[in-house]
């Protein structure tokens, strides 16, 4: 039997005042999963300045030799 009509039975025999918490939590869970997936998506084609909100912001006393870190080991721009 697969999941659908897993959940299609558990359906069928539950209460006519849990139909209603049934669905809401469906649409919930559809809601939710929704949401992630547009986070995910909306990741691609981002600045920086959208990432940063996921980054946080810089903590410590060192962001000169971190910045000077990168500058010493990027790899040239190649066309």
């Amino acid at each position: 039997m697969t999941t659908k009509e897993l959940l299609i039975q558990e359906i069928e025999t539950l209460p006519p005042e849990l139909l209603k918490e049934a669905l809401n939590f469906i649409r919930e869970i559809k809601t939710s999963y929704t949401e992630k997936q547009s986070n995910k998506n909306n990741l691609r084609g981002s600045t920086a300045e959208d990432l940063l909100e996921f980054a946080g912001n810089w903590e410590g006393d060192d962001i000169k030799e971190c910045l000077q870190l990168v500058h010493d080991t990027r790899m040239p721009l190649e066309f």
